[in-house]
């Protein structure tokens, strides 16, 4: 046992905040908090028994690297083998055939026309579509639009539908609409009288959740919370060197303009008159894909960047591509959560992307 080595599994992959450091094990999408001073071991002493590394803190902290290792066993993240060169570490590429991955489409007054934008997403390779409803819709409606990306036998395969409450849906019709079309990822019913979830129909598809936060238009966009970490792989691959909401999306907002998110301004042309690819095309276009978490302000300090989304549409400061996403209420350097929308540092940014009334209504 004394020429045993601890050695990570290759995708349980550490990662350091400036107070303290996360292990996230992007198999089971679950993530640990560790101290700095086990990070520093794990990354420093990589290979060498625990005796070794006893030895070299003087063996004056032994109970409590004992400790460490048995937390890091118990939670399976470590197992032990005299040769950790027989086990290299996972592969952090990230890459994709598509010209683009997901696309977000808002709906309001207009009806965009979504045959032709299934088309062309097939041109783009594009296999994820998120598509959210601000005033009500019927189920027949959401069950042609599905319908149209099977006609069309399109790639795409995870569809996620963003609703206002209607207590005209009932539960047994939902239900059957998810039963009925596996590609639907989730449905997800907003403004709804209490919280509600319900596990998974397929194999990780088929979610049905009730809300009961009400989402009038884009600016409710771009919060950020524990809800919204996922400690898997391809987002942690991704996030290495690219943005991990922004990167390979496209998007239509509620009048049918082309933007790199519904919630950013600058438009690329109109889906009437432009094409995704020739909008995909623009100079401008890919200008966000590359901004990575390392390199926003005060996310790079912090210990969740790799399994956190980014906003950049909504910012601390408005002038500034690299500043903190402005709905995220978390501090890495005192790692307390608070109310991002009564930070008074926030005011001012909230007042320009006249947020006001939004804010009262979240109170």
């Amino acid at each position: 046992m004394e020429t045993l080595k601890p050695i990570l599994f290759s995708d349980c992959i550490p990662v350091k905040g400036v107070n303290r450091s996360i292990i996230c094990d992007t198999q089971n999408n679950k993530y640990y908090f560790i101290p700095n001073g086990l990070y520093d071991i794990l990354k420093t002493y990589y290979g060498e028994t625990i005796d070794f590394v006893k030895k070299e803190f003087n063996n004056e902290y032994d109970e409590i690297i004992d400790e460490y290792f048995v937390f890091l066993s118990s939670k399976k993240l470590i197992f032990f083998n005299s040769s950790p060169d027989l086990f290299p570490k996972i592969n952090l590429k990230w890459n994709s055939p598509s010209l683009v991955t997901n696309m977000i489409i808002d709906y309001d007054d207009i009806q965009h026309d979504f045959e032709d934008i299934i088309q062309q997403l097939e041109d783009l390779k594009c296999s994820y579509i998120q598509l959210r409803f601000f005033k009500k819709t019927n189920l027949n409606f959401i069950s042609n639009l599905i319908q149209i990306v099977n006609d069309k036998k399109a790639r795409v395969i995870s569809i996620d539908f963003i609703l206002p409450y209607d207590d005209s849906f009932s539960k047994k019709e939902l239900d059957e609409l998810l039963n009925e079309n596996p590609r639907i990822h989730a449905i997800i019913i907003f403004n709804a009288p209490k919280e509600k979830s319900y596990d998974a129909i397929w194999k990780k598809m088929g979610y049905l959740m009730f809300v009961k936060k009400n989402i009038i238009n884009e600016k409710h966009c771009g919060i950020l919370n524990t809800e919204y970490f996922y400690s898997n792989i391809k987002l942690f691959s991704e996030s290495q060197q690219h943005n991990t909401c922004l990167n390979r999306k496209i998007s239509i907002d509620k009048n049918g303009n082309i933007k790199n998110c519904p919630s950013m301004p600058q438009s690329f042309g109109n889906v009437k008159e432009t094409t995704l690819l020739e909008a995909l095309e623009h100079k401008d276009f890919k200008k966000y894909w590359n901004i990575t978490k390392d390199q926003i302000d005060v996310c790079k300090d912090c210990e969740f960047r790799h399994i956190c989304t980014d906003c950049r549409a909504y910012k601390e400061n408005s002038e500034d591509d690299y500043s903190k996403p402005l709905k995220c209420g978390y501090s890495p350097y005192t790692n307390e959560w608070k109310e991002w929308s009564t930070n008074p540092l926030k005011q001012k940014a909230i007042e320009y992307y006249g947020m006001q009334d939004l804010v009262k209504r979240d109170d």
